[in-house]
């Protein structure tokens, strides 16, 4: 089981902040095409790639990186600011 967090538009276009998944994806994209297929609301949440980031147990990656062994994946916009 892995923790997956959503944060600011992710986490209000899913309608949740976090879900439980059981699951057997290898990287976090696999991960990311089992959550598309759950229902529309997560497909339009993952429509974009490139307008989020993802981080694999508190360390910012990329969606190639592997999950054996993985706790939590969070997905969040990129940060702005000065």
């Amino acid at each position: 089981m892995i923790d997956v967090l959503y944060f600011a538009w992710v986490r209000e276009r899913i309608g949740h902040p976090k879900d439980r998944v059981d699951t057997q994806a290898a990287t976090v994209m696999e991960l990311v095409e089992e959550l598309r297929s759950r229902e529309e609301r997560y497909a339009a949440a993952f429509e974009d790639l490139s307008a989020l980031r993802v981080a694999v147990d508190q360390e910012l990656t990329e969606f190639d990186a592997p999950l054996k062994g993985a706790r939590e994946v969070a997905f969040f916009p990129p940060m702005t600011g000065g």
